[in-house]
C-alpha cells in the first residue's frame, strides 16, 4: 500500500467523519460511506463543516450509501455501529479486494466474530482509537484536541499490512502505533466506555461533569470490577485501578473533558439507538453464561434500553 491510497470509510458519522477528513488532508482518495441520507446529501450538495479546534472549514469530500460504491479500495476503515456491522459488511462487499486491507476501529466487543465472517483473516486489522468528534448534525463536525491509534493484525503472518496502515494513518497525523496485545487494548477501551458513554448518557453529562460527581469513583469502580471478572475468560487481565486512572485524566478540558461520549450523542442528541448491549450488555450477557454476578452492568444496560425506548423515534 502507497501513503496514498483509495480509502473507504464505513459508517461517516462523527469519528467516520473526522477520519476521513484527516486522511484526505493528507492527500488520498478518500470516500465516506453512510446510510442516513440527510447527512450523504448534505455534504454531496455543501460540503462537510467541520469545526476544527475552533477554526471551521468547508471540504468537498464525495459521500455514498454503501450498497453504491462498488469500486476497490486499498483500505476499508469500520466505523459503523456494532449493531448495523452485518449489513454493513454485506453492503460494502464491492469495496474489498484481494489486497484491500479492513481496519476496525468500532466501539465494543466481539466485532471481529463478525468481521471474519465476512472478511479473510488475513485482511482484518484490528485497533483502537482515542481520537473524539461530535455530529453536530448534518454533514457537520465538531472537535478538538488530539488521539492516538494501536492496531494489529489478527493474523501473525500479516505484520507487514498492518505496518503500512500505521505509515497511512501517521502521515495523516493520526498518531498510529502496532501494539502487541490489541485484544487487551479492546477490553480497556470498552472499559472506558463501559463507564464513561453509558453513565454520562444515563446521567446527560459530558465527561468532566461526570468526573467531578463525588459517586464517580466508585460507581466506576463497581462497573469496572465486574468488566474485569468477565475479561478473565478470555484470558485478558484489567488493572482496574489503571483504567480509573485513565478516566481521571480523560476529564481534564484539555484531554476529553468537555466531550459527550458517542453513546450520549446517539441517545441524548440524536435519539438513536446505542451500542450498549456491545459494552454493558456484552459483560452482563457473558457474566450470566458463566457464573460471574454482573449487577452493576447489568442495571446500567436495563436503564439505557429504558432510556432507548423513550427516547428513540419510530419504536
Amino acid at each position: 500500500m502507497k501513503i496514498m491510497a483509495k480509502i473507504a470509510i464505513a459508517g461517516a458519522g462523527a469519528m467516520g467523519s473526522r477520519f476521513g477528513y484527516m486522511l484526505q488532508k493528507a492527500g488520498n482518495d478518500v470516500i465516506l460511506m453512510d446510510n442516513w441520507e440527510q447527512h450523504v446529501e448534505t455534504i454531496n450538495e455543501k460540503g462537510l463543516t467541520v469545526d476544527d479546534n475552533g477554526q471551521t472549514q468547508v471540504i468537498q469530500i464525495p459521500a455514498m450509501a454503501p450498497r453504491a460504491v462498488k469500486e476497490v479500495q486499498d483500505l476499508v476503515i469500520l466505523f459503523t455501529k456494532t449493531m448495523q456491522l452485518k449489513t454493513m459488511l454485506e453492503d460494502i462487499k464491492g469495496t474489498i479486494g484481494k489486497n484491500t486491507a479492513v481496519l476496525c476501529l468500532m466501539n465494543g466487543l466481539g466485532n471481529v466474530d463478525v468481521i471474519e465472517q465476512y472478511v479473510k483473516k488475513q485482511h482484518i486489522i484490528v485497533g483502537v482509537t482515542l481520537w473524539t468528534s461530535e455530529l453536530v448534525g448534518p454533514g457537520h463536525i465538531s472537535f478538538t484536541g488530539s488521539g492516538s491509534i494501536g492496531l494489529q493484525n489478527i493474523d501473525p503472518r500479516e505484520q507487514d499490512r498492518a505496518a503500512k496502515v500505521v505509515s497511512l494513518l501517521n502521515a495523516a497525523g493520526l498518531n498510529a502505533t502496532l501494539s502487541t496485545d490489541v485484544t487487551t487494548d479492546i477490553w480497556k477501551k470498552a472499559c472506558v466506555n463501559g463507564t464513561l458513554n453509558s453513565l454520562c448518557t444515563l446521567l446527560d453529562c459530558n465527561i468532566e461533569e461526570f468526573g467531578q460527581l463525588k459517586e464517580a469513583p466508585q460507581m466506576a469502580r463497581e462497573i469496572l470490577n465486574e468488566f474485569a471478572a468477565v475479561a478473565k475468560l478470555e484470558n485478558v487481565t484489567i488493572d482496574v485501578d489503571e483504567i480509573l486512572t485513565s478516566l481521571q485524566k480523560l476529564g481534564d478540558t484539555s484531554q476529553a473533558g468537555a466531550h459527550y461520549p458517542s453513546m450520549h450523542q446517539d441517545l441524548i442528541q440524536h435519539h438513536r439507538k446505542t451500542e450498549i448491549d456491545f459494552l454493558n450488555g456484552y459483560v452482563a450477557k457473558k457474566g450470566k453464561a458463566n457464573g460471574i454476578a454482573t449487577p452493576y452492568n447489568t442495571l446500567v444496560t436495563q436503564l439505557v434500553h429504558a432510556k432507548e425506548q423513550i427516547l428513540v423515534e419510530d419504536k
